[in-house]
């Protein structure tokens, strides 16, 4: 929603909107002439329709309750109502477009593709699920010809998408609170395909391979019969190096500031989409290197007392397991990109929403197993009713079937988490604070209790 507003208010249009918490993000609106109400009030709606000549469109998403009372007051004054896919279709189809959906990497491989496409002065516009570093935001109103969005599958609005080039990262179950089933899912992606004038999808992922044909494929593991592939040479926690190809060609080496071989796989889909975007691989080798993970993509956040924090939107277990991997290969190959090589994994979770718990309880547990000590957070619902059995104690008691010798601690509230992160840690240690709910927030709180602590000690020290 942020990311649309930007681009609207940088076209020429009055925006208002409303939060009941003031991030960077909505500091950045308001900078750029955004009107953000601090409530959410009927009143509001009354406001804005008294300064206008004409009546506003209202854009919601399908997290606004129909009891929301702004919403409310929109149907009852009769105005346009949206729903944010509507507006977000509008612009992908009218302009040319590279539309990225799949389970996971999908801000990565966006912040990716509109990374190379800006340093490669094409000056796109940009609609993308997280905070774009070239950018310093989510949104971007470009000049150039090309439009890059992230596609969001959770509710199937998706279909609505015709864009120019149509990317999958892969696919596997996820959003079970919208799909019955991984068969439902792939039926809305394959009608995505279909509305996309070209697709490239993973070839790596067995779902994908197995349900999309005759499309545009990349790989990291294979070369033949695939259009776009980098076979990777050397992994690390610093860096990844790959032989690149080209319909089975040998193009030249690549080297990538990001460990992990599903920043490779994000990678190659970028580059793909870029290729297919006209941009010359010469021109894409020498800015590789300056490539950024978006905001909340294991993001270094600091050090506290040698103990190194990071931050991670990981909320499925493929991306659990996955973040901590990126942790592993660190300490085995002693090489980083953070300050300190790392001598243990830390792992602090926030499960998020009760249905998304209950459904993957057990993949949960086997994601978790790689860590040297587990630290796991209250759910955070994301607005849905708890569910009788399910709680992050649940979680725990899998993880402690599956592995007795591993270090488990729940936390009651955030106080109760961030003495747990004190009293368990470490100096050397790598915390991941991996979550899609409000953990984001934990590194400033325990800067905030730190200095508390500090100055508590200078006043007893000079009393």
């Amino acid at each position: 929603m942020s990311g649309l507003a930007i681009i609207l208010v940088k076209r020429g249009y009055s925006i208002s909107g409303s939060d009941q918490n003031i991030n960077n993000s909505l500091k950045n609106l308001i900078s750029h002439g955004v009107n953000i109400f601090k409530t959410q009030s009927a009143a509001n709606i009354e406001k804005i329709c008294s300064n206008k000549n004409t009546n506003p469109i209202v854009i919601v998403s399908t997290a606004i309750p129909t009891t929301n009372p702004e919403l409310r007051a929109a149907k009852n004054k009769k105005l346009e109502i949206l729903h944010r896919s509507d507006l977000l279709a509008s612009l992908i189809n009218n302009q040319k477009s590279i539309v990225v959906a799949g389970s996971h990497g999908k801000t990565t491989t966006s912040t990716i593709i509109t990374t190379l496409l800006a340093l490669n002065k094409q000056d796109p516009t940009a609609i993308i699920g997280g905070i774009v570093p070239f950018y310093k935001s989510n949104g971007h109103s470009g000049l150039g010809k090309l439009l890059v969005a992230e596609a969001d599958e959770s509710d199937g609005t998706i279909i609505k998408f015709k864009g120019s080039i149509g990317l999958i990262t892969n696919l596997e179950l996820d959003h079970t609170n919208h799909y019955k089933n991984l068969s439902s899912l792939i039926k809305i992606m394959k009608e995505f395909g279909s509305n996309s004038k070209k697709l490239v999808v993973n070839y790596d992922c067995e779902i994908l391979r197995e349900n999309f044909q005759n499309c545009i494929y990349w790989s990291t593991k294979q070369i033949q019969g695939i259009d776009f592939a980098a076979i990777p040479t050397l992994i690390n926690g610093k860096e990844t190096i790959a032989n690149f190809y080209e319909k089975g060609e040998l193009i030249d080496e690549i080297t990538i500031p990001l460990p992990g071989i599903h920043n490779l796989s994000n990678t190659v889909g970028a580059i793909a989409a870029c290729r297919l975007s006209d941009i010359p691989f010469a021109e894409i080798k020498k800015i590789i290197h300056k490539l950024e993970s978006p905001n909340r993509r294991f993001q270094y956040r600091g050090i506290w007392k040698e103990r190194q924090f990071v931050d991670d939107y990981a909320h499925h277990p493929s991306e659990v397991e996955a973040t901590i991997s990126i942790s592993r290969l660190m300490i085995s190959s002693r090489k980083s990109f953070l300050p300190l090589t790392p001598k243990r994994v830390i792992a602090v979770f926030q499960p998020h929403r009760y249905s998304r718990t209950r459904d993957f309880l057990i993949e949960f547990s086997n994601s978790l197993l790689e860590a040297d000590s587990v630290i796991l957070a209250p759910i955070y619902g994301a607005g849905e009713d708890k569910i009788d059995g399910i709680n992050s104690q649940s979680l725990a008691h899998q993880i402690k079937i599956k592995k007795p010798s591993l270090s488990v601690a729940v936390a009651d509230n955030v106080d109760h988490l961030i003495n747990l992160i004190k009293s368990i840690s470490q100096p050397s240690d790598l915390i991941l604070m991996m979550g899609a709910g409000n953990i984001n927030k934990l590194w400033n709180k325990i800067q905030i209790d730190e200095n508390i602590d500090e100055n508590s000690t200078c006043i007893r020290q000079a009393a």
